[in-house]
């Protein structure tokens, strides 16, 4: 069962009622193993687009690829909204794109902080990158159908000791300002900005996501050298652009490469 909301999200969610509609549908919880595991089990149990889970700590926080997203105590979003996108391929292939962009927007409309999209699903600051939040969404559905997307956000808010392992390469709102940000502005302003960017999709607008993607990512593209592994492969290249659908393109010895997935390194970005 959840728990009552605090008060600066109840006053936060009313004012923005108006933007907001479905997507104000927030369940907050003091401590769980991982928000998107709760909202995964709110879709089975048939939970309506826009219903979010919001949680102070994650005991089990998930990023891409199987690896833990730290989640310490009041530190972070730890947000996980339920969307249903219907079964058009494209809008499914953009989701995340469109949910990192929404997150993007967010951010620098909340604190004024300016970031950068890292292809696939990153917000990352500096230079290097430091990374500031990430995107996991996880579909539900029997066999290849998809009936609904859980998009699961992080977002480090404040400064706190990182594990070793992050030390160098995370970063939070916090640090980089030098002032605290509001959480529940910033969960109100995700929240009304990923409405506006599924009613985008829904409605056809697919060509704006590629368009806006490259705004906040230009740095990693147009020239920028990066390293990847296919089947085990090592493998370089140049990233030049991102196409239509949110494929990363890459020229990769005279043969432009179109990358779906996995994790790709930028060399002079990033902090190994």
């Amino acid at each position: 069962m959840s728990d009552p909301l605090p008060r600066d999200l109840i006053h936060a969610l009313v004012s923005a009622e108006p933007r907001l509609a479905g997507f104000a549908r927030l369940r907050y919880f003091a401590e769980v193993d991982s928000t998107n595991d709760v909202a995964l089990a709110l879709c089975a149990a048939g939970a309506p687009e826009g219903t979010s889970v919001l949680a102070d700590v994650q005991r089990a926080g998930r990023g891409r690829r199987g690896r833990t997203w730290f989640s310490p105590p009041g530190a972070g979003l730890y947000l996980s909204v339920v969307v249903r996108p219907g079964q058009s391929a494209r809008t499914l292939s953009l989701l995340t794109l469109a949910a990192g962009i929404a997150t993007a927007e967010a951010v620098t409309a909340t604190s004024g902080l300016p970031v950068e999209l890292k292809w696939p699903n990153d917000l990352v600051s500096g230079r290097p990158w430091r990374k500031m939040g990430g995107l996991l969404c996880e579909s539900v559905g029997p066999g290849s159908s998809v009936e609904a997307v859980v998009v699961g956000i992080g977002v480090n808010l404040r400064q706190v000791a990182y594990p070793t392992e992050l030390g160098d390469r995370a970063t939070s709102i916090e640090t980089e300002l030098g002032r605290p940000v509001e959480r529940a502005a910033l969960v109100v302003e995700v929240l009304a900005r990923l409405r506006d960017a599924l009613d985008r999709l829904r409605n056809g607008e697919a060509r704006w996501v590629a368009h806006e993607w490259r705004r906040w990512g230009r740095a990693g593209l147009g020239g920028a050298p990066v390293r990847w592994v296919d089947q085990q492969v090592p493998r370089r290249g140049i990233a030049q652009d991102i196409d239509e659908d949110g494929a990363l393109l890459v020229e990769s010895n005279g043969q432009l490469e179109r990358l779906v997935a996995g994790e790709v390194t930028w060399e002079r970005l990033s902090r190994d």
